[in-house]
């Protein structure tokens, strides 16, 4: 990611099923704009990992990022939920991860698709480890639902929030499960 310029940051917190999750966020040419999701973790707390990662922030929001929260939050309660990319500072991110990221949008709620089929998307066929290193490190997760990429074998993959998290997020949008932990076979691919 590239580095940008301090600019003041304020963030607002997001309750939750799995936790309390913070949204970060500054004004960049007179427009807010979203520069990290963190989620849950029960290691390390918020305020902790949003100072080591921006510094100085302080709490505080504006209309359009009240909007994110509260669609983040509904989200989360299970409830259909279409967010717009246009608030996020896709910017940060290298060219190749906007573009996997873009691409992992487009994934419809009930469905999932796999690190392979998301590389060879976005033209780089041989490229299913980056685009899972492109979507471990989403700044934006939920809002860019990157629990929806699965390994080609149906087994989740990882996730930033955790295992546990990711399977109960596929399965609040009607994806089944296997006992073995697998995407069911019947589940609509993507891509």
């Amino acid at each position: 990611m590239r580095q940008q310029a301090r600019v003041p940051v304020s963030y607002v917190t997001v309750p939750s099923p799995f936790g309390e999750l913070a949204v970060v966020w500054t004004e960049l040419r007179g427009r807010p704009k979203v520069q990290w999701i963190f989620l849950p973790d029960k290691r390390w707390s918020l305020r902790k990992r949003i100072g080591e990662r921006f510094g100085e922030v302080g709490a505080g929001s504006c209309t359009p990022i009240d909007r994110v929260a509260s669609s983040i939050e509904r989200c989360l309660a299970g409830e259909p939920v279409t967010f717009d990319l246009r608030v996020l500072d896709i910017g940060l991110c290298s060219s190749f991860q906007g573009k996997v990221l873009r691409a992992e949008h487009a994934i419809p709620r009930g469905s999932v698709s796999t690190y392979a089929r998301v590389a060879r998307h976005v033209g780089a066929p041989q490229a299913a480890r980056a685009v899972g290193r492109a979507l471990a490190t989403n700044p934006f997760p939920i809002v860019i639902p990157c629990h929806r990429a699965v390994r080609s074998d149906g087994s989740l993959g990882g996730y930033r929030g955790g295992i546990p998290m990711k399977r109960a997020l596929l399965e609040m949008e009607g994806v089944r499960i296997t006992p073995a932990g697998r995407v069911a076979e019947d589940t609509p691919h993507h891509y």
